[in-house]
């Protein structure tokens, strides 16, 4: 009985004293969980009440700062921008902002340039930096990117630059050439020929007007609300149309060819002006004698095939340097020789808006000396493909133009790939 005794007393100790541990523990517990760590000194321990969350939403990078200087808390665009390193604020003049705003409680604003991370072109990232008190030990920074908003305003800008500078030429020269002709009335022949000018520059203006009208509308208007199965033979048939008198006088051929009945889907007067543009331009900087070839391929791409216009020229080429920037408005490449051909600098610009708000694009390969292929590329049209696929009759697998008044021919060499008819030797 009393080994009996003995052992119960024992278990009955045991037990309080595993009783007494597993208290102990708890506490230690729940005072490890209570006990502020690293991470939230930082955040939610010493940020008031949903401030948090209010920093979580904004588009602006934000950054809150303690009394010593440390970084709180720090947006994900903060750390992209470059302005958070190893939690601390990393930009100079934004930290001196916030120890002024800490000393004296007031509102800050500055536009910053900052080097931009990553790259070695000296290229400057734009930031508005505003710097406000939260609480009484934080400050808090908000940085806006301004850098896109820049480049559009300098576009903008150069824009108006350019306009003001292009009409007030031809308005200048008219003005000139209207005081010639009164102070030449009495001289027949130089009344024709200064109102042969006049009749030059006023076609050179009302070019530029209406080139500025179909820029400014292919910018704004939406090609989807207008969109319609458009026939590329169509498209070819309407440029050469609008090219051939130019043409003619040049006594330049041209040629269309490659696939038919290929469809492609938008708005059918923005995609003839971008194509008329193109051939137009072909026209205008090839040598007399030569040939302008127009062909239409499909060509398999991923999310959908693709139709492809390739206008080549024997033109005088492109250098490297200019092929950077054709497509800028009223860049053009010889100025002198675009004076002459009455070009204004807009034609590319309109080529390049409208391919890509057809969810395409426009490239181009030159040679100095040898000549250009521009190559528009445009989603083609599905559903139409379709019903022009069941077409047997084999004279549709040949391009065809039924106008034979003028030096316009036809290509045959359908199965040339788009990458061959590129190049100038095509065009003998």
């Amino acid at each position: 009985m009393d080994v009996n005794a003995a052992v119960a007393a024992l278990a009955a100790i045991a037990g309080v004293c595993t009783g007494v541990i597993a208290m102990l523990a708890f506490r230690w517990s729940e005072r490890d969980q209570t006990r502020p760590t690293r991470t939230s000194l930082h955040t939610d321990a010493v940020l008031p009440p949903g401030v948090d969350t209010v920093l979580s939403v904004l588009r602006s990078s934000a950054v809150v700062l303690d009394e010593s200087d440390s970084v709180v808390k720090a947006s994900s665009a903060a750390y992209a921008l470059g302005l958070v390193r190893g939690g601390k604020l990393a930009v100079e003049p934004m930290l001196h902002m916030a120890r002024d705003t800490r000393r004296d409680g007031e509102i800050r604003q500055v536009e910053l340039d900052l080097p931009r991370r990553g790259t070695g072109r000296g290229e400057a990232l734009a930031v508005s930096a505003r710097v406000a008190p939260l609480g009484s030990r934080l400050v808090l920074l908000l940085v806006e990117d301004l850098t896109e908003a820049r480049r559009i305003e300098a576009v903008r800008r150069d824009f108006v630059a350019n306009v003001s500078h292009e009409l007030k030429t031809p308005t200048g020269a008219l003005s000139l050439l209207s005081e010639a002709v009164m102070d030449a009335s009495d001289d027949p022949e130089a009344v024709t020929r200064f109102a042969g000018r006049m009749q030059i520059e006023a076609t050179r203006l009302t070019n530029l007007v209406q080139e500025l009208i179909d820029l400014s509308r292919v910018q704004n208007d939406d090609p989807l609300e207008d969109a319609e199965p458009v026939r590329v033979d169509e498209l070819v048939a309407e440029a050469i149309d609008r090219s051939r008198h130019a043409a003619s006088n040049k006594q330049i051929t041209m040629a269309s060819g490659g696939t038919v009945h290929l469809h492609v889907w938008g708005n059918r007067g923005q995609l003839a002006a971008a194509l008329g543009n193109l051939v137009e331009n072909a026209v205008n900087y090839s040598p007399a004698r030569t040939r302008v070839g127009i062909a239409a391929h499909r060509v398999s791409a991923t999310g959908g095939d693709l139709i492809e216009i390739a206008v080549t020229d024997q033109g005088i080429g492109i250098s490297e340097k200019d092929r950077e920037r054709i497509f800028e408005r009223f860049y053009r490449v010889d100025p002198a020789r675009s004076r002459a051909t009455g070009g204004t600098g807009l034609g590319l610009a309109i080529v390049k808006h409208v391919a890509a708000s057809h969810g395409g694009e426009v490239t181009v390969w030159s040679s100095e000396g040898q000549g250009s292929t521009f190559t528009l590329r445009l989603p083609e049209a599905g559903a139409v493909r379709d019903r022009s696929s069941v077409i047997p009759d084999d004279d549709d697998r040949t391009a065809h133009n039924s106008d034979t008044d003028t030096d316009t021919e036809t290509s045959l060499e359908l199965d040339v790939p788009p990458t061959v008819i590129a190049a100038p030797e095509v065009l003998p």
